[in-house]
């Protein structure tokens, strides 16, 4: 049977054979573009155009002024989403998670005081934005084995943690030790959350950090954490589809009458 689709897909068809059948290798260099071109009678564009399809499908990473080298995709993780844990002692549920698996866990981060925007004004449901800057924001980028995998962009109100050693999230007697452990220290213990989970195409940015092809599919979780009716924390985490598969647990009861 001919094969009528672009030339490009069949070659890229054929290269993607050979990784998941072990033929290639992690780390093992493919074709250059020359190389397809003198071999298979393509042209240069065509050639890219392959090379291009593996790298978006996270097979194949470019390293500039070196070629494309196969980059076998890593066993997707469990990351758990629950509101009941076996937490002998407070800190990062990631962490947790990451040691759970075997993994180490660690993150980078950047704290700043700004004026909320307004979808954030709207989570929090904090009052109409005025001259003085109202939530410490937070941008994380978290590793597991010292490789990217989640970002995460947080906000909290300083209404509830200015003047507190809550009110920087990374800095300080409570540094490291999660959105629950901190607000209950502070008198607002976290009672309920709510996660909104969707997906869509990385930024630029976004794959650029977490060390993925452009155009990547990233799993996205907006979250909002209460203290009764008072919203505390809400933040913006993007993780890579590839890499993680959300579990949600929780326990379930009978409503009191």
């Amino acid at each position: 049977m001919t094969d009528d689709r672009p030339v490009y897909l069949q070659i890229a068809d054929e290269l993607r054979a050979r990784i998941v059948s072990g033929d290639l290798v992690d780390g093992d260099r493919l074709p250059s573009i020359p190389a397809l071109t003198r071999d298979r009678g393509v042209s240069s564009k065509t050639a890219h155009d392959a090379l291009k399809v593996l790298i978006a499908e996270g097979l194949a990473t470019s390293r500039s002024g070196s070629g494309t080298y196969v980059r076998r995709l890593p066993k997707q993780q469990k990351l758990l989403r629950a509101w009941y844990r076996n937490t002998p002692y407070g800190g990062s549920p990631f962490r947790q998670d990451m040691e759970a698996q075997g993994r180490q866990a660690g993150w980078s981060y950047e704290s700043r005081t700004v004026i909320a925007p307004r979808d954030i004004r709207d989570r929090l449901a904090l009052p109409e934005e005025g001259a003085v800057e109202d939530v410490v924001r937070t941008d994380y980028v978290f590793t597991a084995d010292g490789e990217p995998v989640m970002l995460s962009t947080s906000y909290e109100p300083m209404a509830i943690t200015r003047g507190t050693a809550a009110v920087l999230p990374e800095d300080g007697e409570l540094a490291g030790q999660g959105v629950v452990e901190r607000m209950m220290r502070i008198g607002y213990p976290v009672d309920d959350w709510v996660e909104e989970v969707g997906a869509r195409l990385g930024t630029a940015d976004e794959c650029q950090r977490l060390s993925h092809a452009p155009g990547s599919v990233m799993v996205t979780i907006q979250r909002t954490y209460y203290s009764g009716e008072l919203a505390v924390e809400t933040a913006d985490i993007v993780v890579p589809a590839d890499r993680f598969a959300l579990v949600y647990s929780g326990k379930m009861g009978r409503a009191q009458d």
